[in-house]
């Protein structure tokens, strides 16, 4: 008789639907968009403002770690020249770091 009366209870408890059994999702989803989706969303807008705020004359480093000064710009695609009187194109989103004024002559 005792192990019916805990199976029933089991059972009860078992089938309430509620808040309860979708908590635990409901958090793993606020973590992982803490720790995960915010922080990227938050690099992709630093990233296009950087982009954005390109200049003619700034210095710059791409994604392939070619470093050089901006000499055109255009729409999607920048001029960058990598020494003197050799000038490569590149696509604006593959600027990774604009450098300090002055940092490519040191360099050099």
């Amino acid at each position: 008789m005792i192990s019916l009366a805990h199976a029933q209870d089991a059972a009860a408890a078992a089938a309430q639907p509620g808040f309860m059994q979708f908590l635990p999702l409901i958090l793993m989803f606020v973590v992982i968009w803490f720790l995960m989706i915010r922080p990227q969303m938050k690099r992709a807008k630093e990233h296009k403002a950087l982009v954005d705020g390109l200049q003619k004359g700034d210095e710059v480093v791409t994604q392939g770690g070619v470093a050089g000064r901006v000499t055109k710009l255009g729409d999607a695609y920048i001029s960058l020249e990598v020494a003197e009187g050799v000038e490569i194109i590149v696509q604006r989103p593959a600027v990774q770091i604009v450098l300090p004024k002055g940092t490519l002559k040191s360099a050099v």
